[in-house]
C-alpha cells in the first residue's frame, strides 16, 4: 500500500503540505451509474482525479486527470465543492504527508472510450445504489453525496 488516508484519526501523522487536487463526478444518468476507479495505491474505490500541475487551471487538470485515468473526454459543468478538512490526512510511502485539498466538479462525457490506467485496478461505471457495498473512503462518499444533492451553491468543507 502506497497511500494511507486518516480521517478524524488521533494517530494521524502531522501533514507538512497541501497539494491542490481535483476530482470529477461523472454520471451515466440513463443507467444511474457513476464513474469510479479502484486505485492501485490503496485498493479503494475513488472518483477520477489527481493533483493540479504547474501551468494548469483546475478545469484543465480535471479534464486531463479523467482522460488519463479513464480514457474519457469530459466537459466541466459545475463546481460541486472544495474539500480542505484538516482532519483528512494522506500519508504516502515516500514520507509525504498532506492535508486534503481537493476541488470537485460535476462533469459530462463528450468522447473517448473507457480504459484502465496504470493508476487503477479497475475503472467502471458503478450503480449509485451499490456505493455502500464498495471499499470507498468516507471523503469520497461525501463528495459524491454533495454532487448528487443538486444544490445550486458549491459546498465548502
Amino acid at each position: 500500500m502506497y497511500r494511507k488516508d486518516y480521517y478524524y484519526d488521533e494517530n494521524a501523522p502531522v501533514p507538512h503540505n497541501l497539494v491542490p487536487a481535483v476530482s470529477a463526478v461523472v454520471l451515466d444518468k440513463e443507467k444511474n451509474k457513476i464513474l469510479l476507479q479502484q486505485r492501485v495505491d490503496n485498493g479503494k474505490w475513488s472518483l477520477a482525479g489527481g493533483k493540479v500541475e504547474p501551468g494548469e487551471t483546475v478545469e484543465q487538470a480535471v479534464i486531463r486527470e479523467v482522460e488519463e485515468e479513464s480514457g474519457l473526454q469530459i466537459e466541466v459543468t459545475k463546481l460541486t465543492g472544495v474539500y480542505s478538512d484538516p482532519n483528512h490526512v494522506i500519508a504516502y510511502k515516500d514520507g509525504e504527508v498532506r492535508q486534503q485539498f481537493s476541488i470537485c466538479f460535476f462533469c459530462k462525457i463528450i468522447g473517448g472510450v473507457l480504459i484502465k490506467s496504470e493508476e487503477s485496478r479497475t475503472v467502471d461505471f458503478i450503480p449509485i445504489g451499490e456505493l455502500d457495498s464498495l471499499d470507498i473512503h468516507e471523503t469520497q462518499k461525501i463528495r459524491i453525496h454533495d454532487a448528487l444533492s443538486d444544490k445550486c451553491k458549491a459546498f465548502i468543507r
